[in-house]
């Protein structure tokens, strides 16, 4: 029955799947066997462990397909996820290179994984997988100056390495690498016309400055160094932005510098990895200018032990903000040692008006949410200064199954999170009667 529907219904079937295992599907048929060359999706993208076995599989198969192809066929999305190895590596860029030079590709990624985990590699292994992938790169130039998207880790680059990438890969519109950098405390300077999402996780960079990233929307950055990790330059269109950090002892990150020449973010996402709060608290009247677009506030893993009053920072220097999620957790699992890199201290906060007024907040979610001074204080402040909000939610502590496997013998504060239907009633009067405000106990909601 499926052999017998139309090609294009076939084709658009297929194009759902992973393309190794479209190929298979279309072992069942003769009319099927056709459709291959016919895909205007390639992505072959295998876990890890299978990618192990089946790397040369891969290669053959990207090989195969993109010469089997009819060039009036536009590929509208080649993705391809490869382990760094010499030979597999050449294969896929030499097929992907003369693709985009004999037939229309809308979209063309790369995901290059190396064959030891980041845990367990040591600087030479960096070092060793960067000589590789120059390699790579220096053998198939056709095929990275037509990415749009790539992927890259455990590599410790030379100075003029990633620079040489950039100016190459002209289309980039996306660029992650994940435990890669130009040296321990080498400062990257990021110059690029058409990039518009730029992720980096880890590695050791002294500093990451953005000079020139006129499209750039999309920036994350996680850092370890106790250095200035970020300078956004000449970014006009960066909309969201997502910084963490662990390790950071004594420095503290002033939105009011960072964000200098920036006033277009909507989205802004910090994670502080259950380790001390390295943002500070800043009055509106430096703020407000900058985060005058802002319009949704993740705040994630912070610590339990903390007051989450600062926070209110944000809201009072947002005046568009409406959606504001905070996430209160000490995840073992983030820490590898199970030890604190930095002291957990309160951040010292103060109110700029006692009658703050907020219009457009909507939604205040809480996860970690416990039934003391701490989290009732600052339900009952964000809704008496809300007076439009519609949602508050309030869930429990998050749970990992892998934090009490792996560390059984580590206390968890027990939760004093609310179970039975009487008690979150008399919760929700509790806090709207003491907020002083005319929003209704219904828009409390306990979540499960």
């Amino acid at each position: 029955m499926l052999s017998e529907l139309p090609n294009d219904v076939l084709l658009n079937i297929l194009e759902r799947l992973e393309t190794l295992d479209a190929l298979r599907a279309c072992i069942i048929s003769k009319q099927m066997q056709k459709l291959p060359p016919m895909l205007s999706q390639i992505v072959i993208v295998l876990g890890n462990l299978e990618l192990a076995r089946k790397n040369s599989v891969v290669a053959d198969v990207t090989n195969k397909i993109l010469s089997k192809r009819s060039p009036q066929i536009t590929i509208r999305k080649l993705k391809v996820k490869v382990f760094l190895t010499p030979n597999d590596c050449r294969s896929i860029g030499k097929s992907v290179g003369l693709a985009m030079a004999t037939q229309k590709l809308d979209a063309a990624e790369f995901e290059i994984v190396t064959t030891k985990n980041s845990y367990y590699c040591k600087d030479a292994d960096l070092l060793n997988f960067a000589r590789q992938f120059n390699t790579f790169f220096a053998d198939c130039p056709d095929a990275f100056s037509g990415l749009t998207r790539l992927e890259l880790q455990n590599l410790r680059f030379g100075e003029s390495d990633i620079p040489n990438i950039l100016s190459t890969c002209k289309r980039l519109e996306s660029l992650f690498f994940f435990e890669c950098d130009a040296g321990i405390r080498s400062v990257l300077h990021v110059e690029h016309a058409e990039l518009i999402e730029l992720g980096i996780t880890y590695g050791k960079f002294k500093t990451v400055k953005l000079d020139y990233l006129p499209k750039l929307q999309r920036m994350t950055y996680s850092w370890f160094l106790d250095e200035n990790p970020l300078v956004l330059g000449f970014v006009p269109q960066l909309s969201k932005l997502s910084l963490s950090n662990t390790r950071l002892s004594d420095k503290t990150i002033m939105l009011s510098q960072l964000l200098a020449n920036v006033h277009t973010v909507r989205e802004l996402y910090l994670n502080f990895q259950s380790e001390k709060i390295w943002v500070q608290p800043e009055c509106r009247r430096v703020l407000a200018p900058l985060l005058a677009e802002l319009h949704t506030v993740n705040l994630d893993y912070l610590p339990e032990e903390c007051d989450i009053a600062w926070t209110m920072f944000l809201l009072e220097a947002a005046p568009l903000l409406q959606e504001l999620c905070i996430i209160v957790w000490d995840h073992k699992c983030g820490n590898e040692s199970q030890k604190s890199y930095s002291e957990k201290t309160d951040v010292k906060w103060e109110p700029s008006s006692r009658n703050f007024k907020h219009k457009n907040l909507r939604k205040l979610t809480i996860y970690g949410f416990e039934s003391d001074g701490n989290f009732m204080w600052y339900i009952r402040h964000v809704m008496e200064a809300a007076v439009n909000i519609k949602e508050v939610s309030l869930h429990d502590r998050k749970a990992c199954k892998f934090c009490a496997e792996r560390f059984p013998h580590m206390q968890v504060r027990p939760s004093t999170y609310r179970r039975s239907s009487e008690e979150k009633d008399s919760l929700r009067k509790k806090i709207t009667e003491a907020s002083g405000t005319m929003a209704s106990p219904a828009v409390i909601h306990f979540r499960a």
